[in-house]
């Protein structure tokens, strides 16, 4: 038979976040896959209890003794997050830089239960094989050290997978965009592009961290309080930026939350804050004058259970801020996050707390690439076929027009899973593979659609109502039932009590029932759960789940 290479997005099309992409190549019954990132979701209000959602991998859970490795760009959660929770399903070997390496490691240790994963620690520009494919990692910029693009080599062509980059040449920290040799790449031949599409309705080209860290400087210079600057935790960049501020003006810096000092603890071992003084812990802030200090944060999402939403809420047990300070949220607001930061700059200026954002000046920098540089890229690798990648539909539809501006032959506007043929032959979307979303539960991983999320959906609507009934062999009700419920309202419009209103129900549907069909104690409940559910409907306008249990006596 002949040998195809194909892809199969698994998450990461249609929606920014959760990123898994499988490449497959060999005959149809018998390809050898690889699986390019392993990345997690941040569940939104719509799912009550549940807070991180991960890609379905029944598809190659089901062939994973052709799955020959993962291979992972960068150490962003979106592309990391759900290695410890899923890997354990495949057992591949695993493939990335150290710095990913040391995150995946930092993270073990502070979860029980993760799994230890080997790691092959893989080094750019050096070409490894892994069953069919001989990989190439590319030095991309972006917003965290060590990202990278891959160049995927098959008998059937080249395909570039960015990963998530932009172009700066003074990144601050880490490595810019390898322009040489993606221009080398596009000279070998491209047969496809699947490139980031997160800011491609933005014009231009982003500013560099290196404008980035001026304004932070100058904010910090001019500060007379305390300063807290809020960042997402896995910007080395920025952490270093804060720090060269906050010692040209002789601060200490001081680190609150633990995914910051996890990622402070990696970047040190991996030579990014070479000459930076050592950060203190929160358990200093009280010993440091207002004037002298410089806290670096996690919360700049809102996230309510992280150490700025905790000081916003002046529950901190170490930091407190007071009026004169202030805080800079050297970030954007990713969508969907907009409440709980939104709740969190209130809280702030509510204390007197002075709060500086990206409307203010220059704070924050996209890691992700604008119009301009995606031209740039298509002008250095000149692909066949272009796939739009990392975003959501909006994205990948104006990416899509965007490629065809630039002259490529087959743009293919796929989606988590489609199965995408590249080559040889007309490429395409030609079939569709197994998908979906995990919910992590607690510590139980279950599908986004299990009963008991659908549930909790219902009782977070209109709550419960748990009713008992006992009844004797004759048919006769035993005692008064027990009746208790959650979540409904005490009293009705007209003033009627909303146990009144249930106690009819029921006593109206046992008094209508037979003694001979009340001795059936599954069609009695049967019975009063459905008088319940229509009588709070048409005195509520809600139904609420009922559970009624009849027990003979």
């Amino acid at each position: 038979m002949d040998s195809e290479l194909v892809l199969a997005p698994l998450g990461g099309l249609g929606e920014i976040g959760m990123n898994a992409m499988l490449y497959g190549f060999g005959p149809k019954r018998a390809r050898k896959w690889i699986l390019v990132d392993l990345g997690l979701a941040f569940a939104g209000p719509d799912l009550p209890g549940i807070d991180l959602l991960m890609p379905d991998l029944s598809f190659i859970e089901k062939l994973k003794g052709d799955l020959v490795g993962l291979v992972i760009t960068h150490a962003h959660e979106d592309h990391i997050g759900a290695v410890a929770d899923l890997w354990p399903r495949l057992g591949c070997p695993v493939y990335c830089t150290r710095f990913a390496a040391g995150l995946l490691e930092t993270k073990r240790l502070n979860e029980p239960g993760a799994p230890r994963i080997s790691f092959n620690i893989v080094q750019p520009g050096k070409a490894f094989d892994l069953g069919p494919f001989n990989i190439e990692f590319v030095k991309m910029a972006h917003s965290i050290p060590e990202s990278c693009g891959l160049a995927l080599r098959t008998p059937a062509g080249l395909v570039m997978h960015t990963g998530d980059w932009k172009i700066d040449e003074t990144p601050l920290v880490g490595w810019s965009t390898d322009e040489k040799r993606l221009r080398e790449l596009g000279d070998e031949g491209v047969l496809a592009l699947i490139c980031d599409s997160t800011n491609i309705l933005r014009e231009g080209q982003s500013p560099s961290e290196t404008d980035v860290a001026k304004g932070l400087a100058d904010l910090i210079k001019n500060s007379t309080g305390r300063v807290v600057v809020t960042t997402f935790a896995s910007n080395v960049a920025r952490l270093r930026a804060v720090a060269d501020g906050a010692a040209a003006c002789g601060r200490t810096v001081v680190v609150v939350g633990r995914a910051m000092e996890r990622t402070v603890a990696v970047a040190r071992e991996c030579g990014y804050l070479d000459g930076v003084p050592t950060f203190l812990s929160a358990e200093s802030f009280g010993y440091l004058d207002r004037s002298q200090i410089v806290i670096l944060a996690t919360g700049s999402q809102g996230e309510s259970r992280a150490a700025l939403a905790r000081i916003a809420a002046n529950e901190h047990p170490e930091v407190k801020l007071t009026p004169g300070d202030r805080v800079i949220f050297s970030s954007r607001t990713i969508p969907g996050n907009e409440k709980g930061v939104g709740e969190i700059l209130n809280g702030l200026i509510t204390q007197g707390v002075q709060v500086v954002t990206d409307r203010d000046g220059l704070v924050h920098v996209s890691g992700h690439p604008r119009r301009a540089e995606v031209q740039k890229m298509y002008d250095w690798i000149r692909p066949q076929i272009a796939i739009p990648a990392h975003g959501e539909a909006i994205h990948l539809s104006e990416h899509a027009r965007f490629a065809q501006a630039q002259g490529v032959n087959q743009v293919i506007p796929a989606r988590n899973g489609d199965l995408v043929l590249l080559g040889p032959g007309k490429p395409g979307v030609i079939d569709q593979v197994p998908h979906g979303r995990l919910a992590k539960d607690g510590n139980v991983l279950v599908s986004q659609n299990d009963e008991a999320i659908r549930a909790r959906i219902s009782l977070s609507f209109a709550g419960i109502v748990s009713v008992a009934i006992a009844i004797n062999d004759k048919g006769d009700v035993v005692g008064d039932p027990d009746v208790m419920f959650t979540g409904l309202p005490m009293k009705m419009r007209d003033g009627k009590m909303m146990d009144e209103i249930v106690d009819e129900a029921i006593f109206s549907t046992l008094d209508s029932l037979p003694r001979s069909r009340r001795k059936d104690a599954d069609a009695t409940a049967q019975s009063v759960e459905r008088a319940i559910r229509n009588t709070l409907r048409q005195v509520w306008g809600k139904k609420p789940m009922v559970h009624v249990l009849v027990v003979e006596v």
